[in-house]
C-alpha cells in the first residue's frame, strides 16, 4: 500500500539510488512503482491544465460569436479591480484610490463604432483630440492664375487669406446606470460589463454628438449644419440663428443642380468642388418621402433605392427634424472628438438608490461647427413627391437648311476678299503644284462636293474636303458646293486659284 504522495520526485529518485546501492529489490519496486505513480499525476495535471486552457478559448470563441468584445490584458485588470473597489464597504473611497485608470482601449473602441455604425461621422472631418486646438482655414477659395508669353513679367498676386480659428472642446457627459447584480455574474462578470458600459457609452456619445452636427446651438455645444455661420451673422446669447429652408418638391436634375450651384461657390463667390455631398433625412422621412422620391425599377424588374441626378449620400438621423432634410458638403463641417482628461469613471450610490442601480458619469469632450455658410443647405421636404419615371416620345427636329460655310482655307494662300460666309466669289496665286483645301460647313450635318476645273477643257475633277488638289499653269477654278441637311437649300462657293511657274 502506498502511502507516499507527499514526497517529490526528487525524493522518490534518492530512495531508487538508495535501493539499487543496497541491492534491495523490494525497495527499489516500490520506489520504481512510488516514480510511475508521480509521473502519470503530473502528466494528468498537465493534460487537465490543457483541456482548461482549450475551454477557455472556446469559451472567449463563444462570447465573440455572441457580440461580447473580449478585453485586452489592461482592460481586464482595470474591470476586475473596479468590482474589488465596488464590492469593498466604502467602495467610494475604494475607487479613488484606485491604481489603474479606464483603458485608452476602450475610449478608442467606442469612437470606432460611433464612426462605424453612424455614417454621418464618416463623413465629416473628424479629428481625435484630447485639448484645445487651432485650426488655419483659407478665406479664398479658387483662384487662378495668369497666362502670357515666356518672358512677361509675373502679372497675377496671389491673394490667398488665412484666418485663426480657436476650436475649444466643450464637456459631452452621460449618465450610466449599471445593475449593481451585474458585479456578481461569476468569472465572465467583466465581460459582461464591459460590454453594458460600451453600449451605454456609444448610445450616448454617438446621439449626443449627432444632435450637435446636426442642429447644435452653437451655445456651449456644436453649432449645426442647420445653422448660419459667417461674419455678418448674429449671435444672441451664444445661439446661432437656424437656416429658413428651402421647399423642394421633387429631387429631380433642375432642382439638386440648382441646389448644388449654390454650394459649388463659397460665401466670397469663389468657385469650388462639389463632392462628397450628404443628404441627412429623419428615418421616418426617409422611408415616407425620400425612398419614393429616389426609387426607380430598372430594366431587369428589380429596384434601386437613392438614385440620384448626381453623387450623394442619402443618410438617417433622428437629429433631423421631421418635414426636414439637410444637404450639403460632408467634407466642409469640422468636428473634434476627445476622450475623458483622466479616464477615469465616476459613479454615485445615492442617486438610483433604491433601484439598487450604480450610476456611472462618463465625460468626454467635442466641439465642431461648418466651415462655411454656403456648405449646408436646409430644406423642407414636406411636399416632396414621389418619382414618376416617364417614356416620352421626342419626335426629330426639322433638318436643318443652313447651306454656307463657316471657313474656307487653300493651303496657306490669301483669299481675295477675305473669307466670310455671305461671300462666293474668291481669287488666290499659288506658285505650289498643289495645296490641301479644306472647306468647314456653318451646319455639321450639311455636306461638301468639291470640284476643280482647269484652264484648259478637261472636266472638272473631285476633290476630297481636307486633301491636296494638283493645279494647272493658268487660272484654276476651284468650286465648293454646300448642301443643307435638309437636302434642299445649296450654296456654291468659287475660288479661282491662279498657278504661275517658280
Amino acid at each position: 500500500m502506498r502511502n507516499n504522495d507527499a514526497l517529490t520526485r526528487d525524493e522518490i529518485r534518492a530512495k531508487i539510488q538508495q535501493a539499487i546501492k543496497d541491492g534491495n529489490t523490494d525497495e527499489f519496486s516500490v520506489a520504481f512503482d512510488e516514480m510511475i505513480q508521480n509521473i502519470g499525476d503530473d502528466v494528468q495535471q498537465r493534460a487537465a491544465a490543457q483541456v482548461e486552457e482549450m475551454k477557455q478559448g472556446l469559451d472567449t470563441s463563444v462570447l465573440t460569436a455572441r457580440g461580447v468584445r473580449q478585453l485586452t490584458s489592461k482592460e481586464r485588470v482595470f474591470y476586475q479591480k473596479l468590482i474589488g473597489a465596488m464590492k469593498e464597504k466604502d467602495p467610494r473611497q475604494a475607487l479613488n484610490n484606485l491604481d489603474v485608470v479606464m483603458p485608452e482601449t476602450v475610449i478608442d473602441a467606442v469612437f470606432d463604432e460611433l464612426q462605424t455604425s453612424h455614417p454621418l461621422l464618416s463623413h465629416i472631418q473628424f479629428t481625435n483630440t484630447r485639448g484645445a486646438i487651432r485650426m488655419m482655414m483659407n478665406t479664398n477659395g479658387y483662384q487662378e492664375a495668369a497666362w502670357g508669353q515666356l518672358c512677361d513679367e509675373i502679372v497675377r498676386e496671389l491673394t490667398s487669406g488665412f484666418k485663426e480659428v480657436d476650436t475649444g472642446l466643450l464637456k459631452l457627459s452621460a449618465f450610466m446606470p449599471v445593475c449593481k447584480a451585474m458585479l456578481d455574474l461569476g468569472p465572465d462578470g467583466p465581460e459582461w460589463l464591459d460590454s453594458f458600459v460600451r453600449q451605454v457609452l456609444y448610445e450616448a456619445y454617438a446621439n449626443g454628438m449627432e444632435a450637435g452636427i446636426v442642429a447644435g446651438d452653437g451655445n456651449e455645444m456644436p453649432i449645426g449644419m442647420n445653422r448660419q455661420v459667417g461674419d455678418n451673422v448674429t449671435v444672441t446669447g451664444g445661439v446661432y440663428p437656424v437656416k429658413a429652408p428651402v421647399a423642394v418638391s421633387d429631387l429631380s436634375p433642375a432642382t439638386v443642380g440648382n441646389l448644388l450651384s449654390l454650394m459649388a461657390v463659397d460665401p466670397n463667390g469663389k468657385a469650388r468642388n462639389v463632392r462628397d455631398v450628404i443628404l441627412v433625412v429623419n428615418p421616418v422621412d426617409y422611408f415616407q418621402k425620400i425612398m419614393p422620391a429616389t426609387t426607380m425599377m430598372t430594366p431587369n424588374g428589380t429596384y434601386a433605392n437613392d438614385v440620384m441626378p448626381y453623387p450623394m449620400t442619402v443618410i438617417q438621423s433622428p437629429a433631423v427634424e421631421q418635414g426636414q432634410a439637410i444637404m450639403g458638403l460632408g467634407y466642409k463641417y469640422f468636428a473634434a472628438i476627445g476622450s475623458a482628461r483622466d479616464g477615469r469613471i465616476e459613479y454615485s450610490d445615492h442617486y438610483r438608490f433604491l433601484e439598487d442601480e450604480r450610476v456611472y458619469l462618463i465625460k468626454g469632450y467635442a466641439n465642431g461647427f461648418p466651415m462655411d455658410n454656403n456648405a449646408f443647405f436646409v430644406l423642407d421636404i414636406s411636399a416632396i413627391q414621389p418619382a414618376v419615371w416617364k417614356v416620352q416620345q421626342v419626335d426629330a427636329p426639322d433638318a436643318s437648311d443652313v447651306a454656307t460655310l463657316a471657313d474656307l482655307r487653300i493651303g496657306g494662300l490669301t483669299l481675295s476678299p477675305a473669307f466670310a460666309a455671305g461671300t462666293t466669289t474668291y481669287t488666290a496665286s499659288t506658285t505650289n503644284a498643289t495645296n490641301t483645301v479644306m472647306a468647314i460647313p456653318a451646319d455639321a450635318n450639311a455636306t461638301i462636293e468639291i470640284t476643280n476645273q482647269g484652264p484648259s477643257d478637261d472636266a472638272a475633277a473631285p476633290v476630297v474636303n481636307g486633301r491636296a488638289v494638283a493645279w494647272k499653269e493658268g487660272a484654276n477654278t476651284l468650286i465648293v458646293k454646300v448642301t443643307a441637311a435638309n437636302g434642299t437649300a445649296t450654296k456654291s462657293y468659287t475660288a479661282t486659284v491662279t498657278k504661275s511657274g517658280g
